[in-house]
């Protein structure tokens, strides 16, 4: 019985290791493998046009002395930060409607029609809402509330936040049901007959079990938002500028690779250090205990991962 039980667990995981070997290796060749040589990349000399391949930290010393690198990141951050944020908070009430309120996916399918519109055109709609002849300015000058067009709602920070969280919002909700999925009603009546209150049923029966997905969810657009060029080049205007729009600038326009692969690397290091905080405060506020229990299992032998 015991051999069978080994069989058949051998067997189960070369079945899985099928299954993951095709994801993988699109992952390696079109993920790790350019980051490898992107890295690299990043050691090398631009000079009189000419890319180098020899060894200098020129790259990075450059990256981090100049001032529009460090103002543009600090921009780019602050927009990932609202943006992850917001979608998230607006995200969370919704999911949890569907997930526990109503059996009916319509909801659902309405948050998902914005995919059926493209990127571009959802970015030209808010330039066109937002803009000082827009529908929000024209309702306001009509209504005789302003005397003349609010200029912050266009090429602003604000505009490039409120454009991706339109965007985002759908892949938020998606991982957001997703994660509240493993919340059973059971466990709400549990915390609700040991007298929990609404606010106890969220911190410590909610967030404990769906802090992955949470923190997923908000990581997901705050890398997105943070690292886009596009939202910001065409709604941000000059204060909206973010490093990825620089970036982007030193493989298009200079041609200077090992500059852009440098800047690329260390928002990249960012973005870990960012992911690495999140995930540090959840625990910090105990809303990431670590412990995850099986329906079935019993939780005295439950594993900490």
């Amino acid at each position: 019985m015991e051999k069978l039980k080994a069989a058949f667990a051998d067997r189960r995981e070369r079945s899985g290791f099928l299954l993951a070997a095709p994801a993988f290796l699109f992952l390696v060749a079109l993920f790790i493998v350019p980051s490898f040589l992107l890295f690299i990349a990043s050691f090398w000399q631009f000079d009189n046009a000419t890319i180098v391949p020899t060894f200098t930290l020129s790259n990075y010393l450059e990256a981090l002395s100049r001032r529009a690198v460090l103002y543009s990141t600090l921009t780019a951050l602050k927009i990932g930060f609202w943006s992850g944020l917001i979608s998230t908070v607006l995200s969370f009430p919704v999911a949890w409607y569907i997930a526990f309120k109503t059996r009916s996916n319509v909801l659902l399918y309405l948050v998902l029609l914005s995919w059926f519109s493209s990127y571009l055109v959802r970015i030209f709609a808010w330039r066109t809402i937002l803009g000082t002849q827009g529908i929000i300015n024209s309702a306001l000058m009509s209504a005789g509330l302003i005397d003349k067009p609010l200029e912050f709602l266009i090429f602003s920070p604000l505009a490039v936040i409120v454009t991706l969280v339109h965007i985002f919002v759908p892949f938020t909700l998606l991982l957001l049901l997703s994660a509240l999925r493993n919340v059973t009603p059971d466990h709400l009546d549990a915390c609700r007959d040991l007298g929990g209150t609404r606010f106890d049923i969220l911190r410590k029966v909610v967030f404990p079990i769906a802090y992955k997905g949470i923190i997923g969810s908000f990581l997901f657009t705050f890398i997105l938002s943070a690292g886009d060029f596009i939202t910001p080049q065409l709604l941000g205007g000059r204060s909206g500028m973010t490093v990825g729009f620089m970036i982007s600038n030193e493989f298009r326009v200079s041609g200077n690779w090992p500059a852009g692969a440098a800047m690329a690397i260390l928002l990249l290091i960012v973005f870990l250090a960012a992911s690495a905080l999140t995930t540090r405060l959840f625990r910090l506020l105990r809303l990431a205990p670590g412990v995850r229990y099986h329906p079935l299992q019993n939780p005295a032998s439950a594993s900490r991962r």
